[in-house]
């Protein structure tokens, strides 16, 4: 049975990226291994042992292109209310509230939000499928 462990984005400034995971979800180091051409940097949160793999590498001067095939990572929050408004505080230019019905029943409650290297990011009120 496959587990998985990890989802990998490609960014092109690895101080900007480690604040901005780390101030919008609290995602910390958990690994930094560095090559002579790039280097992967693994950030987990206390409560998943998921990890985001970001790559930095060293020769890339220009922005990633975002194309037309990459969706979002999407996490979970007890209170989307008050992350939303954490969002503000912070600078974090949330998306704005947005809810999704099927069958007339509320499937998610959830809001976006954007890396500094273009990257979406679902913010989902904890519930039903998403618990």
């Amino acid at each position: 049975m496959a587990k998985p462990v990890h989802s990998m984005i490609r960014v092109l400034d690895e101080a900007r990226s480690l604040n901005y995971y780390n101030k919008a979800f609290g995602l910390e180091p958990a690994d930094r291994i560095a090559f002579p051409d790039f280097t992967l940097i693994y950030l987990r949160h206390p409560s998943s042992p998921f990890e985001l793999e970001l790559t930095v590498n060293a020769d890339r001067t220009a922005p990633y292109q975002m194309g037309d095939g990459y969706g979002h990572l999407a996490v979970v929050v007890d209170d989307l209310a008050a992350e939303h408004a954490r969002f503000e505080r912070e600078n974090l230019s949330p998306g704005p509230l947005r809810e999704l019905q099927h069958n007339n029943a509320v499937l998610a409650r959830f809001f976006f939000a954007t890396d500094p290297d273009g990257y979406k990011i679902e913010v989902i009120q904890r519930g039903g499928r998403f618990g």
